[in-house]
């Protein structure tokens, strides 16, 4: 039997970060990418040690939200996460050359564990994992490997967002898995948000900031993301 040490290293690399948030949706093109590095960009704004992880193998987006061309994380005993507007981050797409990785079964857990292993995140308040959508190998990768995970929910006002929001949020509880909440992305008028987290409006200026740090922070979905941040956190 080959025994992979990888596992217990992954325990030693993020022994000093206080907080781990896996920043989750279970459809595609609602916002969670965004979601997830504009908090970070909020939490590191406000002084606190902030990390962002993008393990959204198929889809790598955080990179093109925080505008990180031409930047390389440094090699010292593992990799160094560049500094972006305050916040460490990771990427798969540093390494990627800009295409998807076309991974699968076991082939996605070997690459979570390599780069939970080899990455140094030193220490952190915050640790914000991009998460792909749905609940699949990387998922529960991440609840086995990090079983001190909190996961935020995004959704939309859509009728089947709302639909798979409701399944994927049991099968969370049944895995026993803290949920900070579910924020309701692109809300237009007024009304009950979907979850108790809050809701982010609809801004049509958000496209125009992305890969721009310093443009994010001002849109009014940063905004909107501030108050709730500072309810849940």
């Amino acid at each position: 039997m080959i025994l992979d040490p990888r596992p217990s290293v992954i325990d030693e690399r993020l022994k000093k970060v206080k907080r781990v948030i896996a920043v989750t949706g279970w459809k595609g093109g609602i916002g969670k990418s965004v979601t997830a590095a504009v908090l970070a960009l909020i939490l590191g704004k406000k002084g606190h040690r902030t990390g962002l992880l993008d393990l959204d193998f198929a889809g790598a987006s955080a990179h093109v939200v925080l505008g990180t061309d031409g930047i390389f994380p440094k090699e010292e005993k593992g990799l160094e996460p560049p500094l972006i507007a305050g916040v460490r981050f990771m990427s798969v797409s540093f390494f990627s050359k800009r295409k998807a990785v076309p991974l699968r079964g076991a082939n996605i857990s070997d690459a979570i564990i390599e780069l939970l292993a080899i990455t140094q995140w030193g220490e952190l308040d915050f640790l914000i994992i991009d998460m792909p959508p749905g609940i699949n190998d990387a998922a529960l990768d991440i609840i086995r490997l990090i079983p001190r995970t909190e996961v935020l929910a995004v959704t939309t006002p859509s009728v089947m967002a709302h639909s798979v929001l409701a399944r994927s949020l049991e099968l969370y509880e049944r895995l026993k898995v803290p949920t900070l909440g579910v924020i309701e992305n692109m809300r237009q008028g007024s009304g009950k948000p979907a979850g108790p987290a809050g809701s982010i409006r609809l801004d049509p200026k958000l496209e125009a900031a992305l890969g721009s740090p310093e443009k994010l922070l001002k849109t009014a979905f940063a905004s909107d993301l501030e108050k709730i941040s500072r309810a849940i956190l």
